[in-house]
């Protein structure tokens, strides 16, 4: 009975820890999201020149989002900014990250369907 009982307390702590784990995995938030392209926030509003801390934010945050579940949060991010911040031009949000070299899998939409990004 012992081990039967020892054997679950050890089950239920290896599930417990996976679950932490597979959390900890994804660190991107919309707080990441916006600190990391603030920068871009005036090219995407009026034009010009793209600002080269623009295009670092893009490539941080970009590289990373290294889990399906970051990328999801960061369309996610951004599909929320798209809709909500006055003044975007979405043609030139969409646009940008190509323009800074960085390919992403999906457009910068606000009808964008996140949970098919991978």
């Amino acid at each position: 009975m012992a081990k039967v009982a020892s054997l679950a307390v050890m089950c239920i702590a290896a599930m417990v820890m996976t679950m932490f784990t597979a959390h900890a995995e994804a660190y991107v938030t919309c707080g990441t999201v916006a600190t990391d392209l603030s920068p871009c926030l005036d090219y995407v509003r009026m034009g010009g020149a793209i600002p080269v801390t623009c295009c670092n934010g893009i490539r941080s945050l970009f590289s990373a989002a290294s889990s399906t579940q970051d990328r999801q949060t960061v369309c996610s991010c951004l599909k929320s900014a798209a809709g909500a911040i006055n003044g975007v031009n979405l043609q030139l949000a969409a646009a940008l990250p190509s323009r800074c070299g960085v390919n992403i899998p999906y457009k910068i939409s606000p009808s964008i369907d996140c949970s098919k990004v991978q």
